[in-house]
């Protein structure tokens, strides 16, 4: 008995009936019997011992939470279950167990992380991720409760949702511990919001195997279902090339060739949803794969093809040169690699000629443009490269956005970086003579969003660094971004850090908050991770060109957070006070 607290005699609990001893644990008497459990209301801290006990249910008096005060399980599952511990009484004293009957486990916490999902309930979402966290629980296994839910129901396929939280694991090498909490939170809670009130998916089997199984047809057949908007037809085609073994790849060009079949699909968020389920599944493993990837399959189905939009046929006609230039595609073969393939180029001239291209880029000359990429291909340029550049010209573009323009605009300027970034990610695992089309429409697109920079916002110089104290100081940037619209100030600030070389790894890790302590909409968790990759690419090469490429970045991506913030802070709130409760702070008190 030497391990078990001593809680007092049994006269002396039945007068008072409820008691706080060491460790923590309320002790109460009713009906003749004795309990104990954790005096700390599951919920949000406040101490049991002040609630009521009636008919074996114990209240709390702060949210009126209820629970069996002999099994510790809750009425209200947004409380949580309370632990409970083992009660003796030996010759008139009671003694306490101070370890709890069934003690938290990474097996209970991923279970309460469903079980927060399926009801939509942030807190429980927030507590279980803090409790895996903690635990050191891989990300990819906390991340795969999310895309599993997420693709399981929502009978619309992939989400908004979904696409965060692929995004925020991908970024958590960027953040402090509380920063990856805060970012798989984000992801798994907008997951939850995106399926409340959704039917369930169900999944469309395989085509029955054969010994001569025509999988050399189904790249084919997928691409027509696609191009009929039949959702049933290129779901089974596509079951049928996963089970066939078709490697990831393959699978990502036959379904990427189905998406740029057609011009720039639903604002660039098709090509970008798709290569996001990609991204996601290098985390949590291909055992997802018919589940993921089958979720993407009504999105180019139902989505919007751009080449039947007025603006990209008048006053302009880009259809016809584009399509002009892809069958041009189908005799060029061009190199691999991602850096110039010239070797009679010196790199200077290398150099000179990316910022000819990424001057033409952002003209007003887009058959010169099209034109362009074409010979660039044609004269061995990498599909990686081009869509590389392409990207950063689309970045620039939200670095010179105009404050003068409407404020949904943001949106717009985004989506082409956004999507610029998605197909530079996917050539670089799987480039054909179809998925290089992409390259094209974020070129275009860039083009179509000229009149956003017009005029076209300053480029920050950060020439009087040495004369503002809080120029190396990364928390300022947050301290400026708790008022409205500080977008010119904020990229101001960024320029003075960078010119004093201030920390790029803790400049990553507060940018990374300034989005997570905000309700951030969609496009902003987009822009940071977009910003983010498309930074370290540049982080690998030296050389005037990277130099720039890497402000660029950097500018666009503190100019776009600070446009979107202050929020409410609802979502981060939450988090805070999961944090809090794990870490045992009294939130009751002042």
């Amino acid at each position: 008995m030497t391990d078990w607290i001593h809680a007092g005699t049994w006269e002396d609990l039945q007068e008072q009936g409820a008691k706080v001893i060491k460790g923590g644990i309320a002790v109460f008497v009713h009906a003749d019997e004795v309990y104990a459990v954790d005096n700390r209301c599951p919920h949000m801290g406040f101490p049991l011992h002040m609630g009521s006990l009636c008919d074996g249910i114990l209240t709390c008096h702060w949210h009126h939470a209820r629970f069996d005060v002999c099994s510790g399980g809750t009425l209200d599952p947004w409380a949580d279950d309370v632990p409970v511990h083992r009660v003796k009484v030996e010759q008139g004293s009671v003694w306490v167990d101070p370890r709890p009957q069934v003690a938290s486990s990474v097996e209970k916490q991923l279970r309460r992380l469903r079980e927060g999902m399926e009801q939509n309930l942030s807190l429980v979402i927030a507590k279980s991720v803090v409790a895996l966290v903690e635990a050191g629980v891989p990300a990819a296994d906390i991340a795969r409760v999310g895309v599993d839910f997420g693709t399981t129901y929502r009978s619309a396929g992939w989400s908004s949702g979904l696409t965060i939280l692929a995004a925020m694991v991908n970024v958590l090498p960027k953040l402090d511990k509380y920063g990856r909490i805060l970012a798989l939170y984000h992801g798994l809670a907008r997951v939850a919001r995106d399926c409340a009130g959704q039917p369930a998916r169900f999944l469309q089997q395989p085509l029955p195997e054969t010994e001569q199984q025509a999988t050399e047809h189904l790249s084919a057949w997928y691409r027509r279902c696609i191009e009929v908007r039949d959702i049933r037809g290129a779901e089974r085609v596509l079951a049928s090339a996963i089970a066939s073994g078709m490697e990831p790849n393959e699978l990502m060009s036959m379904m990427m060739t189905a998406v740029t079949d057609h011009f720039y699909m639903d604002g660039g968020h098709t090509l970008d949803f798709h290569n996001k389920a990609f991204e996601i599944l290098q985390h949590i493993g291909s055992d997802s794969a018919v589940r993921v990837l089958s979720s993407l399959v009504p999105l180019p189905a139902r989505a919007a093809r751009s080449e039947e939009l007025q603006h990209w046929q008048s006053p302009v006609n880009l259809v016809d040169p584009l399509r002009e230039a892809f069958r041009e595609l189908e005799s060029i073969t061009w190199s691999a690699v991602e850096t110039p393939a010239s070797t009679e180029d010196t790199p200077e001239q290398a150099e000179e000629e990316e910022q000819q291209l990424l001057a033409l880029l952002l003209g007003d000359q887009p058959l010169q443009t099209i034109e362009a990429l074409t010979n660039a291909l044609r004269s061995g340029r990498s599909p990686v490269r081009l869509a590389q550049l392409v990207a950063l010209a689309a970045a620039e573009r939200i670095t010179r956005f105009h404050t003068q323009n409407e404020f949904g605009d943001w949106i717009t300027v985004l989506h082409t970086f956004t999507h610029a970034h998605a197909v530079h990610e996917t050539l670089r695992r799987s480039a054909n003579v179809f998925t290089v089309r992409a390259i094209y429409y974020a070129a275009v697109t860039v083009y179509l969003d000229r009149f956003l920079n017009v005029p076209a916002a300053r480029r920050p110089s950060g020439e009087h660094a040495e004369a503002n104290p809080n120029s190396t100081d990364p928390g300022w940037l947050l301290k400026l971004l708790d008022r409205q619209q500080q977008v010119a100030e904020s990229g101001e600030w960024l320029a003075q850090y960078l010119r004093q070389n201030g920390d790029i790894d803790a400049l990553f890790n507060t940018l990374g908050h300034a989005l997570l302590r905000e309700d951030a909409e969609f496009h902003s968790y987009q822009m940071y991770e977009a910003a983010s990759a498309e930074y370290d690419r540049w982080d690998a090469e030296s050389g005037p060109l990277a130099a720039q490429a890497k402000q660029t970045m950097l500018l666009a991506l503190t100019r776009y957070l600070a446009a979107h913030s202050p929020t409410a802070r609802e979502l981060p709130h939450t988090a805070r006070i999961a944090w809090r409760l794990h870490r045992g702070e009294k939130l009751f008190e002042e």
